[in-house]
């Protein structure tokens, strides 16, 4: 069937894997250059604190945040061809700019805020063109193969941040990695303007793929229900208890993946005494193996709707499976006793991170999922970028957390990284409980 219906919609799908991997490369620049920043001025660096680094990624979320839901709505009217083209450019320009701040907490903080402004509107523009160019069933799997791009991007980061830093050096290191990685952005533009149109405007798209991608649709019609303009504002959208099953979803597990993009290298360096270098390979391993659970997480529910069962339930159901594997997390600084593991020590607590990443992009791809399950797609974009103000608040505080936890911990940072995990380990099974409590059964919005 698969052949003869066309796969057009995984071109689609492979322009988006592509667009958050520059995405999330450009957003994991500043992880690497903590080290640097946080030297003494009399050694070569900034001379920040563990907490002025903090503040600086807590701004940049916070502006994702906020503008995550303004994004979602703009996208709703313009379109995704537009909304993402546009988030792309006003995030690459700023991740150029980056380059010029110099020292200054105060220029990092406006620099990266602006630059967070355009990162905002790269996930409301792909769920959104997930919903319009997938049927409900393939969903999460497009939602996960796209969403690895967060895990190739922090891989391409991993490595060239760190060769950047030591082949430039301090002084022009880190401005590079700012310029070569924003500069990335402009040569996808054109891929996605020569490749992207909606659905029911794209020449390549054959009559039996157009129909199969509606095929759940009420009526398969050859204008796109996306395209209706939306008349729901915020306020009617947050009466259901649909997003705020969402809302408290992305609130309570974002922040983990905040935490491990710009915190992981600072952990393996206090933990185990990791140079700059040597922090490459880890950091790699544990975003290359989140892309299997972004992959495999994605099509948890396809083997339980292919059983029959309702596509809710079978969400539901992979979500609680796949927040029992977090768990592990909880046993990281156990194993990270260099004193009872020795020179296994890194590697087994990288192992017990790698398990949390990948249950948290399994989760992630399923979570964003149910929107589209829930909502009509006009109304797609608004509701992601209500989960997204909510995921970036939760990051906002989990940042501020780890930043006053390592610099009050700092002669045992070992304590500080216990509290963050304990977290980190808990976080999904409390947000499937409360999803599963506001929305016992499937019930989909048909009143927008």
């Amino acid at each position: 069937m698969q052949q003869a219906i066309g796969k057009y919609r995984w071109v689609i799908a492979t322009l988006l894997l592509f667009s958050t991997t520059i995405n999330y490369m450009d957003r994991q620049v500043i992880s690497y250059l903590k080290e640097f920043f946080c030297t003494p001025r009399d050694k070569g660096g900034f001379g920040w604190s563990n907490a002025d680094f903090s503040y600086v990624t807590s701004f940049f979320t916070g502006f994702y945040a906020g503008i995550t839901i303004i994004a979602g709505w703009v996208i709703d009217k313009i379109g995704t061809k537009v909304g993402l083209a546009l988030s792309l450019i006003i995030w690459s320009i700023f991740g150029i700019l980056n380059s010029i701040a110099g020292s200054a907490v105060s220029l990092h903080v406006v620099m990266r805020s602006l630059f967070g402004i355009g990162e905002a509107g790269n996930f409301p523009a792909s769920i959104k063109t997930v919903a319009e160019w997938f049927p409900k069933r393939e969903r999460a799997l497009a939602t996960g193969f796209f969403n690895s791009g967060s895990n190739l991007g922090a891989m391409i980061a991993a490595l060239t941040v760190p060769w950047m830093m030591t082949y430039w050096g301090y002084t022009h290191g880190w401005k590079m990695a700012y310029i070569i990685t924003g500069t990335v952005g402009f040569v996808w533009l054109i891929f996605w303007f020569a490749l992207y149109n909606p659905p029911s405007k794209h020449k390549k798209l054959t009559k039996e793929e157009y129909d199969y991608i509606h095929s759940d649709d009420e009526v398969a019609t050859g204008k796109e229900p996306e395209t209706v303009k939306i008349k729901a504002r915020w306020s009617q959208l947050l009466k259901y208890k649909q997003t705020w099953a969402f809302f408290f979803g992305k609130f309570l597990t974002d922040g983990v993946w905040w935490f491990y993009l710009f915190w992981l290298p600072d952990y393996l360096k206090k933990q185990f005494g990791m140079t700059g270098k040597e922090v490459m390979l880890p950091t790699f391993v544990v975003y290359g193996i989140a892309i299997f659970g972004s992959i495999f997480g994605g099509s948890i529910p396809l083997i339980f709707m292919n059983k029959g069962w309702h596509v809710y339930k079978a969400r539901m159901t992979a979500m609680l499976i796949i927040a029992v594997f977090p768990l592990f997390v909880l046993t990281t600084q156990y194993f990270g006793n260099t004193d009872a593991f020795g020179s296994s020590a890194a590697f087994l607590s990288v192992a017990v991170i790698c398990i949390g990443a990948a249950a948290h992009q399994a989760w992630s791809a399923n979570l964003f999922t149910t929107v589209s399950d829930m909502f009509p797609k006009k109304a797609v974009g608004s509701v992601i970028g209500i989960g997204g103000m909510a995921g970036g608040i939760g990051g906002v505080l989990v940042q501020l957390v780890a930043g006053r936890l390592t610099d009050h911990f700092a002669a045992t940072p070992k304590i500080a990284y216990l509290i963050m995990f304990i977290f980190c380990g808990l976080a999904y099974l409390v947000a499937w409980v409360i999803m599963k409590s506001l929305v016992p059964r499937y019930k989909p919005i048909t009143d927008l």
